[in-house]
């Protein structure tokens, strides 16, 4: 979290700075309609930027991924850039729109305008002459954009629905990104100021054209045969194990992947819950029923159904010096957990002779079933790994106080947590309070994709 913060900030601080340097005259300007041109150039300058970096990480690029701490970091970021656009995309409106309102109600006098400046150059006279246009389309563009920025961040809106609207983003982005090439001022673009933003509409621009033609991330994608389901009433859930065709290049315990069962549905992303053996190239998930799509699934998906699997991703992959190892998994969130149990079982098999790790497993959940509880067991013995088991109804809260007097030693320990946000978050305060180096120590994993 961390690390996407200071990117985040970095990225508004920087275009700031290089905007200031590009047209440091807007310290003069004496009036708020002096102000007004110079607001409007610096918000769309901040929204474009954080338009195109959104519609980068849409792409799903590995080169960034372990820098920013996978890829369901680079969604959070992703998400953030994209609230932004909005806001930098409504104070630009209104920079625009507010004082003509004032003019109207006889608020503010009208100015008197002079004649503008001739272009210098060819191609600055060929942008003058497209300023209607791009006028014109990129207040259109502003406002659908608003509404599905907006409906993107309403979790009531169905995933179905979302991933159909969402990708019309990109069209209106190509709209934005020709407004900005016009209306811009001219003087910016000779400048650093002038030179990053136009690296950052081609990089955007080719974004939303791979994202426009459904190209995103496709020599990552496998095709799959699912070749077993059960089910596990008790607790809303199902295991799919999918048989896969060449071209999957293995993964990590606590990886995730996306996979696509409805081209109509979309991908959707779900934690890997098996080891990767290559003599059995195969992978599982363990899906619970938290959605319509999800809650649909046990009846949608029947053995033999192709099936289209895209990664892996993900750098929630238990990689540190830590001998000692506390694991937290908050319902669903114990797939992660289950993988790496099954790849330690398989490495303690054929490497008995490997130092073990110390590792204490806590699963909190408030559904119950036996079978699925039965095989968690199984799997913690066959990886010796010390297993506790909550169920809420019985046992309460686990607290930071709760681990703590079973784990004494937690102070040597790297933790690991996959569950809910705000779960993980009050666990990790608790522990800052009392002198971890959460920031280090303490791995979550935000398994949120909106």
């Amino acid at each position: 979290m961390r690390t996407i913060k200071s990117v985040f900030w970095a990225a508004l601080a920087l275009m700031t700075l290089l905007w200031i340097a590009a047209d440091p005259s807007v310290f003069e300007a004496g009036s708020v309609l002096a102000l007004r041109g110079y607001m409007m150039q610096y918000s769309g300058v901040l929204a474009i930027a954080a338009m195109s970096i959104a519609m980068v990480l849409a792409l799903r690029p590995r080169w960034p991924e372990r820098w920013l701490g996978g890829l369901d970091k680079m969604y959070r970021l992703h998400k953030w850039l994209g609230i932004a656009a909005l806001i930098f995309a409504v104070v630009h409106w209104l920079w625009s729109e507010v004082p003509k309102w004032a003019i109207g109600l006889g608020l503010m006098a009208r100015p008197e305008r002079g004649e503008r400046p001739e272009p210098t150059s060819a191609i600055e006279q060929s942008l003058a002459g497209l300023r209607d246009p791009a006028e014109g389309l990129g207040e259109w563009a502003f406002y659908a954009t608003v509404l599905l920025i907006a409906a993107a961040l309403i979790p009531r809106i169905p995933y179905r629905l979302f991933f159909k609207t969402h990708r019309y983003l990109a069209v209106f982005y190509l709209v934005l990104a020709f407004h900005t090439v016009v209306l811009t001022k001219f003087s910016y673009w000779t400048s650093p100021l002038g030179i990053s933003l136009a690296l950052l509409l081609a990089a955007g621009s080719f974004a939303a054209v791979v994202v426009v033609f459904r190209r995103v991330a496709g020599r990552r994608q496998v095709t799959g045969t699912i070749a077993e389901i059960r089910t596990f009433p008790g607790v809303q859930a199902l295991e799919t194990r999918i048989r896969l065709q060449p071209g999957w290049p293995g993964h990590k315990p606590g990886q995730f992947a996306f996979a696509t069962s409805d081209s109509q549905e979309g991908a959707h992303p779900y934690t890997i819950a098996s080891a990767w053996d290559p003599a059995d190239p195969s992978i599982s998930f363990i899906i619970k029923a938290l959605g319509d799509h999800t809650r649909r699934l046990a009846e949608k998906l029947g053995v033999g159904q192709q099936v289209r699997i895209e990664g892996p991703y993900g750098c929630f992959t238990f990689d540190d010096d830590a001998r000692r190892q506390v694991w937290i998994g908050g319902g669903i969130g114990i797939t992660p957990f289950i993988a790496r149990m099954k790849h330690l079982a398989h490495a303690r098999k054929h490497a008995p002779g490997t130092a073990p790790q110390i590792i204490d497993l806590f699963h909190t959940t408030a559904d119950l079933d036996e079978e699925a509880l039965a095989r968690l067991a199984a799997d913690a013995v066959d990886a010796d790994v010390r297993l506790h088991i909550l169920i809420d109804a019985r046992d309460g809260t686990l607290t930071g106080a709760r681990i703590r007097k079973v784990v004494p030693d937690w102070r040597d320990a790297s933790f690991w947590f996959c569950g809910p946000v705000g779960f993980g978050d009050a666990l990790r305060s608790d522990f800052a309070a009392h002198g971890m180096d959460t920031g280090r120590r303490f791995h979550q994993e935000l398994f949120s994709m909106r």
